[in-house]
């Protein structure tokens, strides 16, 4: 018998999955749809992958306009910029 377990990881177009949760405005946690705000305050445990998913604001962009911060080592009330 062989079982064979398949998953993706991003975007990427194998598969007919999709998920709204890489979209703006499809967060789980409310956020509203068409409004990004300017800023947000780091809190325990996050990591810029979770800040984009909970802001709809890509990795990329985050560090772009935050080049001071280190990805590594985020500080819990640290405010970091997303537009």
């Amino acid at each position: 018998m062989i079982i064979v377990i398949a998953a993706t990881l991003g975007g990427g177009s194998g598969g007919g999955s999709t998920s709204t949760s890489s979209h703006p405005g499809h967060s789980a946690s409310g956020h509203a749809k068409a409004h990004t705000p300017k800023t947000y305050v780091v809190e325990n445990g996050d990591t810029l992958t979770s800040i984009a998913h909970k802001t709809g604001v890509p990795v990329a962009t985050i560090i772009k306009l935050n080049p001071g911060v280190d990805p590594q080592i985020l500080v819990s009330g640290e405010e970091l910029k997303l537009r």
